[in-house]
């Protein structure tokens, strides 16, 4: 079975290479251009394009899938499936109608929860305790086309989204294998997505790092790790950038302060008032300085009890 391959990033690396230890036939890759990057700017390819090069795969960096030339790059390449892993792009109607065999999508959340471009780091920042992935027949709506197959995977309470990230990519990569055989033999089911269900995952935002000192402690670790390692989450303090990498969430005890208090900074970790209950900061890092965990920060820092982290209002911009 001829495939065409179009994915970006780390994610969809790991189903290319699945595909690729597995035998199947992809004959062309399609991926993002390459973009700068680092303080140098220089262009840097996508971890997809890297991969296909490896393995002197052809690959296609279009600026546009919606040009005319384009497609008929496709049409000559005569795929029989398309397979779609976080390429970020949608695709328009007449490259989805292309492969007799179907557009196949590698989606990371259960659907149809968590539809959208961001299912990981908002099912991590929801306190979910279960996400997985799902593959589906690619139809002209947001995620919403019939599904094939799922694997569940659990969310451990101090799971990152980076852990998590890694995680799925490695079960979506099985997950490709199963569909793509089942495909092959023409047995791959189809089942509907009760669209009622749906929940969406949109694209992060700027004012969806910033800690509301307000929120529960719960919720506010929930966000830091659904926040690790990108884009990452934070408050300032005396007028500079505060990231805030790794938390805890320690048993409550009765306090009046105001969220974002700080009541302790010892060795251990900084101990911040919210909403409800405190948070323990054990790793986070200064505008200008490195990440580093509470102790060395406290020895190059002074973060006295009765600070308040946020009260610049840098936040609210």
């Amino acid at each position: 079975m001829r495939i065409i391959f179009m994915g970006t990033p780390d994610f969809a690396a790991a189903s290319l290479k699945a595909l690729l230890d597995a035998g199947k036939q992809v004959v062309a890759v399609v991926t993002q251009p390459d973009k700068p990057k680092g303080r140098g700017k220089q262009l840097q390819p996508p971890p997809v394009k890297k991969l296909a090069e490896e393995f002197h795969l052809p690959v296609l960096q279009p600026t546009s899938i919606r040009t005319e030339e384009f497609f008929r790059t496709l049409q000559g390449l005569r795929p029989d499936c398309i397979v779609v892993v976080a390429y970020g792009k949608i695709l328009p109607p007449e490259i989805l109608e292309l492969p007799p065999k179907g557009c196949i999508n590698v989606h990371a959340s259960l659907l149809p929860y968590y539809r959208g471009s961001a299912p990981i780091h908002w099912s991590v920042i929801n306190g979910e305790t279960e996400t997985g992935v799902t593959t589906m027949f690619m139809d002209q709506g947001m995620d919403t086309g019939d599904m094939i197959l799922k694997k569940r995977l659990a969310i451990g309470p101090d799971d990152t989204v980076g852990v998590v990230h890694d995680r799925l990519a490695v079960l979506g990569a099985e997950l490709l294998i199963e569909t793509i055989d089942l495909l092959e033999k023409g047995l791959a089911p189809r089942t509907p997505q009760d669209h009622t269900l749906a929940t969406y995952a949109p694209m992060l935002k700027k004012e969806h790092e910033v800690i509301r000192w307000d929120q529960s402690a719960r919720d506010i670790h929930n966000h830091v790790r659904g926040m690790n390692p990108w884009p990452g989450t934070y408050t300032t303090w005396e007028g500079k950038v505060l990231k805030i990498w790794r938390t805890r969430v320690p048993e409550a005890r009765p306090v009046k302060a105001a969220p974002g208090t700080v009541l302790e900074a010892a060795s251990s970790g900084i101990l911040v008032q919210t909403g409800q209950g405190q948070i323990l900061i054990t790793e986070l890092q200064l505008q200008g300085n490195k990440r580093m965990e509470v102790e060395p920060f406290l020895r190059g820092k002074q973060i006295s009890p009765g600070t308040v982290f946020g009260r610049e209002g840098a936040e609210q911009q």
